[in-house]
This record gives C-alpha cells, sequence and structure tokens, in this order.
C-alpha cells in the first residue's frame, strides 16, 4: 500500500508523528508538507522532536487569503499526487493543506482518508468548519477519535466507511506528558512558577484579524487577575504590532511574550499551567488529556465531550465570564473520551483494510 500524506501545520505535525512510523513499518508513504506553518519554531523543531520523518516533498506555500493558498496548494499538489500515483492521499484535521490535499486527490480519481473526521463547530463563519465539513463529504474512509463525530456524519448522511479509531494526539500527549511535567526548568527558565501562571495561545483569524476583537482578547490576557504566558504566533504578532498592541502586552508586568515553542516545552509549560486560555482546537484537547482546565476564547468548539465533562468552558472574549470560569474548582472526574493511545496502529490497520491492493 502507498499512502501520500499531506500535513501543514503543528496539529497535524503531531498527529503524523503518531501514524507515519507506523505507517511505513506496514506500507510505503509519501509526506508532503505545504509549507502552510513554514517558521522554523513552527514546522522545523517539531519534525526535529518528534522523530517525524522528513517530508519527501515541500511546497512551501504559506501566506496569503485563505482562497489564494487554497488555490496554490491545489496547483502545486496536483503534479505530485499524479506522479505518485498512491492507493490514497491521508489528510489529517481541518486546515488549508486538509482540504486541499483531499480535493486535489478527488480530482485525479485517487482516494481520501480524513483523520480526525466528523469534528462539528457547528459555526460555518469558521474556515476550519468548512474545510472539515468538505473533505469529509469528499473522503472514501472517515477515522474518527469518538462516537461524537461518528453521530455528525450519520446525520450529514455522509456516504463512505467510518471506523472509530481514538483520537491520534492520545498517543503522543500519553508518551511525553509525563516526562514534560518534570520539566520545572523549562517553566522557571519563563520566571515563572509551576502552578502560578495561565497558559494562552490565540491565532484565529475571527480574534486577531478583526482590531476590535484583538483590543478585547489583549483586555482580557490582561485583565485575567493571573500572570500569563503567551508563546506569540507569528500571525497575532504582526497583528498587534500593526495596531499598536503589542508594546501594551510586553509592559504590563502581567503577560510575558514568548516566540513559538517546539512541542515539549509548550507541553512542559501545559502541564505545569493552573489554566489554559486558547483558542486553539488542538490545545484545548491537549489541556484535557492533561487535566488541566480550559477556557476557550471562542463562541462555540469542536471539541464538545471536554465542556459536557466541564474542564473546557467557552467564554469568547468576555472577560468575565473567563474570570468566572478560571475561578470554578476542576471537575473531581475526567474520563477517556479520546482512546487508550493506541490509535495510530488502528489508523494504520484500517488504511489497510481498505486500500491495501
Amino acid at each position: 500500500m502507498k499512502v501520500l500524506t499531506v500535513i501543514g501545520n503543528r496539529p497535524q505535525f503531531i498527529k503524523a508523528a503518531a501514524v507515519s512510523p507506523l505507517l511505513r513499518e506496514r506500507g510505503s508513504e509519501l509526506l508532503v508538507h505545504t509549507g502552510q506553518h513554514h517558521d522554523d519554531e513552527l514546522s522545523a523543531v517539531f519534525f526535529t522532536e518528534l522523530g517525524i520523518p522528513q517530508p519527501e516533498v515541500q511546497l512551501e506555500i504559506s501566506g496569503g487569503s485563505n482562497t489564494s493558498q487554497m488555490a496554490r496548494m491545489l496547483a502545486a499538489l496536483e503534479p505530485v499526487i499524479q506522479a505518485a500515483q498512491p492507493d490514497c492521499v491521508l489528510v489529517y484535521g481541518d486546515t488549508n493543506s486538509t482540504l486541499a490535499g483531499a480535493l486535489a486527490a478527488v480530482q485525479l480519481g485517487v482516494r481520501v482518508a480524513h483523520v480526525e473526521a466528523g469534528m462539528r463547530s457547528f459555526d460555518r463563519r469558521m474556515p476550519e468548519e468548512v474545510n472539515r465539513v468538505l473533505t469529509d463529504h469528499l473522503s472514501s474512509l472517515l477515522l474518527c477519535s469518538s462516537a461524537v463525530p461518528v453521530a455528525n456524519l450519520e446525520r450529514e448522511g455522509v456516504n463512505a466507511v467510518v471506523a472509530v479509531v481514538g483520537d491520534v494526539m492520545v498517543d503522543l500527549a500519553q508518551s511525553v506528558q509525563p516526562r514534560a511535567r518534570e520539566r520545572a526548568d523549562l517553566v522557571v527558565a519563563h520566571g515563572i512558577e509551576p502552578g502560578g501562571y495561565l497558559l494562552a495561545t490565540a491565532h484565529r483569524a475571527g480574534n486577531v484579524d478583526d482590531p476590535l476583537r484583538l483590543a478585547a482578547l489583549v483586555e482580557l490576557l490582561l485583565g485575567a487577575g493571573e500572570p500569563v504566558l503567551l508563546p506569540l504566533h507569528p500571525r497575532t504578532r504582526a497583528r498587534l504590532e500593526s495596531a499598536g498592541l503589542l508594546e501594551r502586552l510586553t509592559s504590563s508586568g502581567q503577560v510575558t511574550v514568548t516566540p513559538p515553542l517546539g512541542y515539549v516545552e509548550l507541553t512542559a509549560l501545559l502541564v505545569n499551567a493552573r489554566a489554559v486560555l486558547t483558542d486553539s482546537g488542538g490545545l484545548q484537547k491537549e489541556a484535557y488529556l492533561a487535566g488541566v482546565p480550559c477556557v476557550t476564547l471562542r463562541p462555540s468548539t469542536e471539541w464538545v465531550e471536554t465542556v459536557e465533562t466541564g474542564w473546557n468552558t467557552l467564554v469568547d472574549l468576555d472577560l468575565s465570564r473567563a474570570r468566572a470560569a478560571l475561578a470554578a474548582p476542576p471537575p473531581q472526574q475526567r474520563p477517556d473520551l479520546y482512546g487508550d493511545g493506541h490509535a495510530g496502529s488502528r489508523v494504520v490497520s484500517a488504511l489497510l483494510d481498505a486500500f491495501a491492493a
């Protein structure tokens, strides 16, 4: 079986770390990196830390609008897929790289497998929601993290093979998080103490591209009432600088701003945080796996189970709701929602069952 895998951003690098090595033991893989995250802090360092095979193809496509980026990805992926003649194209999650990989494959008559299928925030204003819905309807094999996305797919009448494999990010979290808890040195290096800070991230276009919402985000971080550590995504840094708000954060004494961080260091800061403030889907889930309360800076989430269990609270950019959520005690129970840490092997087995000659 020959698989062409398309990846492009941090969560996809993490997911590929759980699948690609196992896939290469039982078949062959051509790994294509679109370049959607092109900074070393967001890309190369993850390959080094996680032992992901180096991509055989680097497209170096980044920047621009969603539409222009997607168009460039489609044009670049078409000849790569044509030349490789894979049995299937494997895509992860909900990015422009995901949809571009799926659409390019289907147009060439190549079947698609989608890891993390069926996730829904039910907010079509989010580009990620559009990407994941369209990718599911283009795919031949839908690999779900739990029963909730399966039910979403059934409601939509998606015509494909559906399998519950668990969440591949659990595989890596179970390996890295216990060791990261012992890395207090990575916390203290930022001038903070374990358990004495909030870890924050923000990069969604809906939060950082709108000047009014960006200002509200800054006020929320400054008003959280606790020290905040903010690894700053390049997109967010650029928006803060152009709005004249970056200095307000850095000079506040309340928020410590850092460059983007590698997976191991970010995980150490996550597992040692008192709570998380984020608009990232991946970090919501990683916080749940770490047993760290999460306050999500969005009005909706695809990880609805984390909200239902009380470990995640949706506050959008409302400061008073955020402070109330941070003041609430964490739940007593944290069920295993996303599998047992062997999702990667189940993904590979499902691919072999579906696509091996």
